[in-house]
């Protein structure tokens, strides 16, 4: 099974879920949100918000295939591209730190560890551009996918409470305490990106 993140770019925007492309509940405020979906609009709305982030921030998602059939993504930013964030109770998001805004992976390919190599190769990535650490808000009464992540899975991949909220606690990641598991990181994105490439072991007769 053939599994990479590529960066999510404008040419792969299609693969994402029809209700995720056509989302803006984090890249415009409530307001302007609204007045979107209103006009009909919102699908041009998110491709203009993921251009103007590429032009002047660069990378911001990845999108996960597996045979070359997209089953997840993840989208990042500085808080300053996402204004939704400023709704939320235990708002603002750190200036030190990226936002991990939403990410979704496909029902049938949870479980498989693809969230924790999702939260790494964004780390690795984030790490290269000397990004201090990554924030979220978590949704603490997850119950279905929605565009907030829920808190228990990011506390399950690593993140700590720095704000806590009975609704939407804000969570943080410390790349620099990342360094330590760099090395599985590594690991990780080879056998993950590596996994197309490998000829497969031939069984013994």
């Amino acid at each position: 099974m053939g599994r990479r993140l590529v960066p999510l770019t404008l040419d792969n925007l299609p693969d994402l879920p029809n209700r995720c492309r056509a989302c803006v509940f984090w890249e415009l405020d409530p307001v302007s949100g609204q007045a979107a979906v209103k006009a009909g609009t919102p699908e041009l709305e998110k491709e203009a918000w993921i251009s103007a982030v590429l032009l002047e921030w660069g990378s911001c998602g990845r999108v996960v295939y597996v045979d070359d059939v997209p089953v997840g993504f993840v989208l990042y930013a500085p808080p300053a591209y996402v204004p939704r964030a400023t709704a939320f109770p235990t708002s603002p998001v750190s200036p030190d730190a990226v936002q991990l805004i939403t990410g979704w992976i496909m029902p049938g390919y949870q479980g498989q560890g693809l969230g924790r190599v999702i939260v790494q190769t964004v780390a690795k990535d984030l790490l290269r551009r000397g990004v201090k650490a990554i924030e979220a808000f978590g949704d603490a009464r997850w119950e279905k996918p929605a565009c907030v992540l829920p808190a228990e899975h990011l506390l399950a991949v690593g993140f700590k409470t720095v704000r806590p909220h009975p609704a939407y606690p804000r969570l943080r990641l410390e790349l620099r305490t990342t360094i330590s598991w760099k090395e599985d990181v590594e690991l990780a994105l080879d056998r993950l990106l590596g996994a197309v490439q490998k000829e497969p072991a031939l069984r013994p007769l």
